[in-house]
């Protein structure tokens, strides 16, 4: 069986793998310290859109973790990149949190509360009855709906909250519309992060806390999948699943024996 120590690259899922709420989770710092030392290529990804890359971070820093703000891709990057890349000086209607918004306006993507061309929902705390009346006129008059992932739930300090999908499906019901989904388990994020690395996906791993997510996302993408215990899914929930990672560790500290 391949050593995970041979990989040149490594694609890190971030909650639930390399921190919990504002805690590091153990054997994080030796895995980062490692991956610097083997001179590996590595991104931390993360479905969440509401961060931009340097408050990943500085939320790492605050941890007495140092890694560099280039080692951070999010669902917000995917969502920006994709749009510019469909249509370039496309306007949008958002829904969502700093982080979104950042990345949509570095990719020349204008705001548009009149007639835009896409309606672009992520996760935010300010959610309320107004946004979705007006969501759901825009994808009526013909805007196309796109959310930054398809995560229903997500963790917080007080447990599970509604994410991106739960508030993107008000709009879709209302309108009879599908959102296309930009962040894992879309292979999109997977091979922009390959694009981003300078690497082939036989050469990486990606690595994961979630069976329907990072997982298939490793699977579809022909990353090498490894499941880590450390966040969401037991050894028990695994067998749900019609697919299975090629390793599963207690967490990142193991990964430079694996």
């Amino acid at each position: 069986m391949e050593s995970l120590r041979s990989k040149k690259g490594f694609l890190c899922d971030m909650d639930g793998v390399i921190y919990k709420g504002n805690q590091l989770l153990p054997g994080v710092r030796e895995f980062v310290e490692w991956l610097y030392q083997e001179n590996k290529q590595f991104l931390f990804l993360t479905n969440s859109s509401g961060k931009t890359p340097r408050e990943l971070q500085q939320k790492l820093a605050r941890m007495g973790l140092e890694v560099a703000e280039n080692h951070f891709y999010t669902s917000a990057l995917a969502t920006a990149k994709f749009l510019s890349h469909q249509s370039p000086g496309c306007s949008a209607y958002v829904i969502g949190e700093p982080g979104l918004f950042n990345a949509l306006h570095d990719a020349n993507i204008t705001f548009n509360d009149v007639d835009p061309d896409y309606v672009v929902i992520g996760e935010t705390i300010n959610y309320n009855y107004s946004l979705i009346c007006r969501a759901m006129n825009h994808v009526l008059n013909g805007a196309k709906l796109i959310g930054t992932n398809t995560d229903l739930t997500g963790p917080s300090e007080s447990g599970i909250i509604p994410a991106c999908r739960a508030l993107v499906a008000p709009v879709e019901i209302t309108t009879g519309k599908s959102a296309y989904y930009v962040g894992k388990p879309n292979p999109l994020m997977m091979r922009t992060g390959l694009q981003i690395l300078g690497i082939h996906s036989g050469e990486t791993a990606m690595i994961g806390d979630r069976m329907d997510t990072d997982i298939i996302a490793g699977i579809e993408s022909g990353l090498d999948p490894v499941l880590v215990l450390s966040g969401v899914t037991s050894r028990e929930q695994i067998e749900q699943y019609p697919y299975r990672p090629r390793l599963i560790l207690e967490g990142v500290g193991d990964i430079p024996m694996a």
